[in-house]
């Protein structure tokens, strides 16, 4: 199976320490607010990656973890925890918003069929471990301590800018941050803050250094070392963490450990949507729920990811979400042929169905090629429903359904079948047709329409699909 590597710049074979078994840690969200459609590209993408994984005989183990505390606003370690800020806004506490959040966004990971990650873990549940983390890095000579908290004085770790393909003297000079004064250098980075002397906050604990909460950087690193080990197969997340957190990731973590932190970097590329980035001011960030309640099924929205590339930068629009919608329900309809089965093979065409699930196999493994996929499947969905189904090959169909499904996640072998009630009706149409009563067959036709369902009509007899 071949990735693209962040590490390295190129599409390598993946290589897993201890195959069958690969170990992946995925950036979650930081529960302060909804979650919103640019979220929810990275999280899809992740869980393609673990379906391809699992595709490729590999067994994946994921971590995901839940950021409840110690996200600033700010690159510079300044300013407001994102938590506090939420908890000021609601007029709740931080612990009640962290929770609020959560539930939400794992209600709409399970909206959009996204595999549950192995381990989904919260900072607040694991914050001995990096007070842990940190004092190995205090023996080891990396970090120093000011007025605010305790740093990582990246200095001291030669290859600090090389993941990111930073020039640390440019970064110096321009200070893409405002500037700590007590900072030794522009790129250190805090791993323990002190709570304000002048106020208590609602997440603190008792440091060996005093009062206080981790940095969201060291929260990443112990979470996925305690379960994944010093060395991971695959971190995913966005590319906006490329050149602050997950830098800062490898800096400590490979300081720590002495041993590379992870052997691949998969990242998922920015999402604009109708053309712009997501922002709060812009009111932008729309949620799976909100699409919901606009009548769109969330594997629409799903299918509207695995329409581009995951390196490649995505467009978010209702006029694009309603047409991934028209695509699935063309996925649908030859979905719903398993009901609608012929006697006999409408003519000599045949099709391969265990071709699919090889075919697909192959796209995923090729740095998980999701634009050639979706091409290839309205090539397939053409080509059988222009031949039908015949009952024998049903088991072959439904065999095809399921590995569609295992891969991409679209659900298509839980379409229903229509009622008894409504078959009846399709029944009496297709009488009133041959007794050449249109008037008759219109009306079964239009209340067919009015259930959801849709009717066309084959050399076979009419074939209905979910409108």
């Amino acid at each position: 199976m071949k990735l693209y590597n962040t590490l390295t710049r190129q599409v390598e074979n993946l290589q897993p320490l201890n195959p069958p078994r690969v170990g992946i840690y995925t950036c979650g969200p930081t529960v302060y607010d909804y979650a919103h459609v640019g979220h929810w590209f990275t999280y899809v993408r992740a869980d393609l990656l673990i379906r391809a994984l699992k595709a490729n005989g590999l067994e994946p183990e994921w971590v995901m973890n839940i950021t409840d505390v110690g996200h600033l606003v700010s690159d510079a370690d300044e300013g407001e925890d994102k938590l506090e800020k939420g908890a000021r806004r609601e007029g709740k506490t931080a612990w009640e918003v962290a929770r609020f959040y959560e539930s939400d966004f794992l209600k709409e990971l399970a909206l959009l069929n996204i595999t549950k990650p192995n381990h989904i873990t919260r900072a607040t549940d694991h914050i001995a471990e990096q007070i842990a983390l940190v004092k190995v890095l205090e023996d080891k000579g990396f970090t120093y301590i000011i007025d605010d908290g305790v740093y990582y004085d990246t200095s001291k770790f030669p290859a600090y800018g090389d993941f990111a393909r930073l020039d640390l003297d440019e970064l110096e000079a321009g200070k893409r941050v405002d500037f700590n004064p007590q900072k030794r250098h522009a790129s250190d980075f805090a791993l323990w803050k002190f709570s304000p002397s002048s106020s208590q906050r609602d997440m603190e604990w008792d440091g060996p250094w005093g009062k206080g909460f981790p940095g969201w950087h060291i929260e990443c690193s112990a979470m996925a070392m305690k379960y994944l080990g010093s060395t991971l197969d695959i971190h995913t997340g966005g590319i906006d963490h490329i050149p602050v957190h997950h830098t800062n990731e490898i800096a400590q973590s490979e300081a720590a450990t002495g041993q590379q932190f992870s052997r691949t970097w998969l990242h998922t590329n920015h999402v604009l949507v109708d053309g712009q980035k997501i922002s709060k001011s812009l009111g932008n960030g729309i949620r799976i729920t909100e699409l919901t309640e606009q009548g769109f099924e969330p594997q629409a929205f799903r299918l509207m990811v695995l329409e581009s590339h995951y390196r490649s930068q995505s467009r978010f629009s209702i006029d694009g979400l309603r047409a991934a919608a028209n695509r699935l329900k063309d996925l649908k309809a030859m979905a719903v042929l398993k009901y609608q089965l012929l006697d006999k093979p409408q003519d000599d065409t045949t099709f391969s169905f265990s071709n699919v699930e090889t075919q697909l196999g192959a796209y995923l493994a090729d740095d998980l090629n999701t634009p050639a996929i979706m091409a290839y499947l309205s090539d397939v969905s053409r080509q059988i429903q222009a031949v039908l189904l015949w009952h024998k090959s049903l088991p072959h169909f439904e065999n095809m359904l399921a590995a569609i499904d295992d891969m991409l996640g679209l659900e298509l072998s839980q379409v229903p079948d229509i009622s008894e009630v409504q078959k009846k009706l399709l029944q009496t149409r297709e009488a009133a047709r041959t007794n050449k009563d249109w008037a008759a067959a219109d009306t079964a036709r239009n209340q067919l329409l009015q259930a959801g369902i849709e009717v066309r009509d084959t050399p076979s007899g009419a074939i209905w699909n979910w409108a």
